[in-house]
């Protein structure tokens, strides 16, 4: 038996009892509290923001951005309002919450919004879990949109599990109306997917799926 490092009393494993366990457990996944709040926050697209409370003290310790921004005497500092533009005000409460318990239960959308918030803050943990949650996530329906996400915001784990899934099925790609738009938009990104067939099959006796010139044309 061992002693509770926070109450001393005794316990089987792990470094404190299941009471003090479930205590530090509540505490760090309590909602972000408007009590006290110093800060709030606004989802600029929005036509009519609601605000969203939060404490500097909090984003500054989550997010290096958030700390140049107001330990400096910019403007967000000074009023105590930072407007956030490009992001829906689900999106921006969600990203506060987990700013303040480490915890989401997001959808494909939330995960893609959350991604590209947590890259402009350089909140890294929350990226790498949005990352994670789009891979799992990754099916034929959803693998060109994704990947082409993915692409935007150099997001390789994501990439390299798209390429994988659509290199799989090459039999099926012309079909795809997301493949023709591909090819207008970015063609560089067909490319890298037939050189990523190309790779994977180049020891195989499988016979190769040769693309037309057409598919790379500007």
């Amino acid at each position: 038996m061992k002693r509770c490092m926070s109450c001393e009393g005794r316990y089987d494993c792990g470094n404190c009892c299941k009471q003090c366990l479930k205590a530090k457990v509540a505490f760090l996944t309590m909602s972000q509290p408007a009590f006290f709040s110093d800060v709030i926050l606004f989802a600029s697209d929005d036509e009519n923001p609601i605000p969203i409370p939060a404490h500097k003290a909090v984003l500054a310790n989550r997010s290096p951005v958030f700390r140049a921004m107001l330990e400096n005497e910019m403007e967000e500092s000074l009023s105590g309002t930072i407007k956030i533009g490009d992001v829906s005000y689900d999106a921006l409460r969600a990203f506060v919450n987990y700013l303040y318990t480490a915890e989401v239960c997001p959808d494909q959308q939330l995960a893609c919004d959350l991604l590209v918030m947590a890259e402009k803050y350089q909140v890294q943990h929350l990226k790498d879990l949005c990352e994670k949650f789009l891979v799992a996530n990754l099916n034929w329906d959803n693998a060109f949109m994704i990947y082409t996400f993915a692409h935007q915001h150099d997001a390789k784990q994501i990439i390299d599990a798209a390429l994988a899934l659509i290199t799989n099925k090459m039999d099926k790609l012309s079909a795809r109306k997301e493949y023709e738009e591909l090819k207008e938009r970015n063609p560089r990104l067909i490319f890298e997917i037939y050189e990523a067939y190309f790779s994977k099959q180049a020891n195989t006796p499988n016979k190769l799926i040769s693309p037309s010139c057409s598919d790379f044309e500007e």
